[in-house]
């Protein structure tokens, strides 16, 4: 079943076996027997990709019920239910948990030494349960599911330049006089290319034409820096430069809605007590430096 449920997952039979750590045949002489087994074909191949069956759509699913109960079972076994130990499985932003989660992480491990952490850093949200993560920190509204949210705080939204290029060409005053800067575009955070603002106590997005796009907020934050012209990033992605005084906020009167941060997870069944040691030590401390980002970019 496990084997079945990465093929599935990661879509092709090679990419399961780099997965598990399995040569390609044994791969496919495991779906053969599971199929010989069952009687019933689960899976067509075709020279580009795998499809379901109708039985594979339902096997695949009674697998993913009969696996996590499974891993249940070994949870409780293990102790987990009885004092924090184990793997715990996370993922983050890039940026923030560079900057904030590893740091608190690593004070938590030395709190919990029976505890071992995978942390996975990536600006793609994840499917939880497919990628068998216990726990998520994102960035951003969240869309309604079966899961459990837990507020860190806010983040802004904020555009900035350096000094350098704010003293040969005067700051934008209004939103719509982007278009007589250069802007840098961050593949991320512009989606479709355009800044959101707050004009008037409306939503305003203004298109932007960036002259130059980057896939990374240290990427943009940096091109700001050399003063080519202007970027739109997230607060704790520039709060270093500006400390500095290598950029300054502009077009602060008219910043969008601020973005919530929240620890996202599984609410069903009995939370293992490593989530739970996780959740009290960082909700706290990560509240404290999400805060202390928005107070130093006060009075800049």
């Amino acid at each position: 079943m496990s084997v079945f449920l990465t093929v599935v997952d990661t879509g092709s039979l090679s990419a399961a076996g780099r997965k598990l750590g399995m040569p390609l045949p044994t791969v496919s002489r495991k779906i053969t027997e599971l199929e010989q087994h069952l009687n019933a074909k689960l899976i067509t191949r075709t020279t580009r990709k795998l499809v379901l069956t109708d039985t594979g759509a339902s096997y695949l699913a009674a697998s993913r019920r009969i696996l996590d109960s499974v891993d249940e079972a070994e949870r409780a076994a293990s102790g987990e239910y009885s004092a924090p130990r184990g793997d715990l499985v996370m993922t983050a932003p890039l940026a923030f948990g560079r900057l904030h989660v590893v740091p608190v992480l690593c004070e938590f491990l030395q709190t919990y030494p029976e505890v071992n952490v995978r942390l996975s850093l990536g600006d793609r949200n994840i499917n939880l349960v497919d990628e068998h993560v216990d726990l998520a920190l994102r960035v951003g509204v969240l869309p309604s599911s079966g899961m459990i949210a837990k507020s860190l705080g806010e983040v802004r939204r904020v555009v900035c330049a350096s000094p350098h290029y704010l003293a040969r060409r005067a700051a934008p005053q209004h939103p719509d006089a982007l278009a007589e800067h250069p802007c840098i575009g961050f593949d991320v955070l512009d989606a479709g290319y355009g800044w959101r603002f707050v004009v008037d106590g409306k939503d305003h997005m203004v298109p932007i034409r960036p002259r130059l796009v980057v896939n990374s907020a240290e990427a943009a934050v940096d091109a700001a820096a050399t003063g080519f012209g202007l970027a739109s990033v997230l607060s704790y992605q520039a709060e270093a430069a500006l400390r500095r005084g290598e950029l300054s906020l502009v077009l602060r009167d008219y910043e969008a809605p601020p973005l919530p941060v929240n620890f996202l997870y599984l609410g069903q069944g009995r939370l293992p007590l490593k989530v739970r040691a996780w959740l009290d030590f960082a909700g706290p401390r990560l509240r404290e430096r999400i805060a202390a980002v928005d107070e130093a970019l006060n009075g800049r």
